[in-house]
Order: C-alpha cells, then sequence, then structure tokens
C-alpha cells in the first residue's frame, strides 16, 4: 500500500514514519513544510515539502504520487495561538481539509483525518464516537468544522481523535507533562499542577498504531484513539515524579481558575476506547507503561 503523511516532522509524524519503516509493508511518502527533519537518513521512503495550506501544492504533490491513503497529522495545535491567530487556526485546520478532499477525490483517496477530545465542553466526558460535541475554544470549533468536512464529503474517510499526546522525537521544541514535572522538579522549582481537568493521556506510539490499524484496514468512520487511563494533570504529574523517585515537596496541586489563560479548557474530557479495541484491535498502554517507554528514550 502506498501512504503520504502530512506533518511528518511533527511528534506523530515522526512516530508513523518509524513505525511503516519498522513494518517495511508499505511505500511511503513523508510530507511536511519546510526541510526534511526525520532522523531516518538511510530509510526507504521518499520526503517531499508540502505546505497544506497551499491547495495547488497540495494537488500537485497528491496528484504526483497517488496515495492509497493519507495519513493527515499536520495541525495548528496550540490552544492559546489558535484563540489569538483565529485566521491562521481556520487555515491550517480547516481549509487544508478541504484542499486534501479535494485531492483525494480526484484521485480516490482514503484520508485519515486527526481529530481532538477538545470538539467537546468536557461536561459529561469521558465520551464515545457518538457524543455531541459542543467545543469551548476555536481550536475545538476549527477541529469539529473539519470533521463536518469530511462527513459531508463523499470520500472515503477516517477520524482519528485523540487526548493529551505525550512522547519524545526528534529535534522537537515542545515539551509535554513528562518531561516538564522532571525537569521542573530536578531543578527544585515551585510548580502548580492542575487536578481539575480529567483527560486519557495518549503515548504518541500508541496513537501511531491506532492511525496504522484504521489505515491498513481503510476502517471507515469516527475512532477514538487515545490512552486507556483517566487522569488529572496533577495524578499525571505525582506518576511521574514517583516513576524517577523525585522530590514533590515544591509541586502544589491547583485548580484551572487560578491560571491565566487565553482559551477555555473543557474542564472533563477523556475519550472510550472499546470501539477502537473491538473494530481495530487497538490496545494501548497505561500511562504508567508509557513513563517507561518515555524514560528509555530520554536514556537513548
Amino acid at each position: 500500500m502506498k501512504i503520504l503523511i502530512t506533518g511528518a516532522n511533527g511528534l506523530l509524524g515522526q512516530k508513523l514514519v518509524k513505525l511503516l519503516l519498522d513494518k517495511g509493508e508499505d511505500e511511503l511518502i513523508a510530507t511536511a513544510r519546510g526541510v526534511n527533519r526525520l532522523p531516518f537518513p538511510e530509510a526507504d521512503y521518499t520526503y517531499d515539502q508540502m505546505d497544506i495550506t497551499d491547495r495547488d501544492q497540495v494537488l500537485r504533490v497528491i496528484e504526483t504520487y497517488q496515495p492509497e491513503v493519507i495519513v493527515h497529522t499536520a495541525a495548528m495545535t496550540n490552544v492559546d495561538q489558535c484563540e489569538l491567530e483565529k485566521e491562521a487556526c481556520w487555515d491550517q485546520n480547516v481549509n487544508a481539509v478541504n484542499y486534501l478532499i479535494e485531492a483525494s477525490t480526484r484521485n480516490n483517496c482514503f484520508l485519515l483525518h486527526l481529530s481532538t477530545d477538545f470538539i467537546f465542553d468536557g461536561e459529561e466526558g469521558p465520551y464515545d464516537e457518538k457524543a455531541k460535541p459542543n467545543p469551548v475554544s476555536y481550536y475545538g470549533e476549527s477541529k469539529l468544522a473539519a470533521e463536518k468536512l469530511l462527513q459531508n464529503s463523499t470520500i472515503q474517510y477516517a477520524i482519528a481523535r485523540t487526548v493529551l499526546v505525550y512522547g519524545i522525537a526528534h529535534d522537537m521544541s515542545r515539551s509535554n507533562i513528562i518531561l516538564w514535572v522532571k525537569k521542573s522538579l530536578e531543578e527544585g522549582k515551585e510548580i502548580k499542577v492542575v487536578d481539575d481537568q480529567l483527560r486519557s493521556p495518549t503515548l504518541a506510539e500508541d496513537l501511531a498504531m491506532g492511525c496504522y490499524l484504521i489505515a491498513k484496514k481503510k476502517a471507515p468512520g469516527v475512532f477514538n484513539i487515545c490512552g486507556k487511563d483517566l487522569l488529572n494533570p496533577y495524578e499525571m504529574a505525582i506518576k511521574t515524579a514517583s516513576f524517577f523517585h523525585l522530590d514533590t515537596s515544591t509541586m502544589q496541586r491547583a485548580d484551572a481558575s487560578s491560571f491565566t489563560q487565553t482559551a477555555k479548557r473543557p474542564p472533563r474530557t477523556g475519550l472510550l476506547i472499546e470501539k477502537a479495541r473491538t473494530v481495530l484491535g487497538y490496545e494501548p498502554h497505561s500511562f504508567d507503561e508509557g513513563i517507561a517507554v518515555v524514560a528509555e528514550q530520554i536514556k537513548a
């Protein structure tokens, strides 16, 4: 099968590329805006630059490679940045999906789109795939709008909704809760960690595997692809500190109202994964197991 990935330089993109290269079963086209930053110089894959906000470029690249499956990981995911830069957010999260739908229509591609728990208001989580969306941020609005574009299209598609992705990738500038807690406590910094927001933290390798299972089966519809645990960030921080044997005396629990953030966050999300388990055979790591995976990668 020929698979094209957007956003290949990002965290999920890198994990997907590695997974597909390790499997060695598929012809892989990795795309991203800018130069190739993937740490696989000798591997058997093709890299091409593709800016998802450039319609002509999207249509040209998809036409050139004719993939059977497109896995669309590229997006603007910084929630506060989306609130401040709405035009750029819409361009990357909605218009880009329109271009990919057009390209998929022309070239008969199966399009797998990554979405988020932030399409929900967080009042009644955790949510299954049939729950009614009601976003409370512009980021959530943009991701829901993209889902609707797919649902109203005539192409073959799947939507993989995920939650709070963590992991380590090559040349990454963004941190995650494990790295942040570990570094802060090692340096003796005083930190506040939210205890009134619930999430299903997702190891990047698990999300990549979920995307792989959907792509190989061309399984249509919506799938929740996330971790199996429902935790608040303070619980995640305690687990991280415990794993690395760190002193937690400088760590305080706090509620979300004590933080000043541009965009509103849904209080209680989390996603139920029974459908992914049944249809795809998806089985993610626990958060404790995920910390161990990240710890091994830190050593490496």
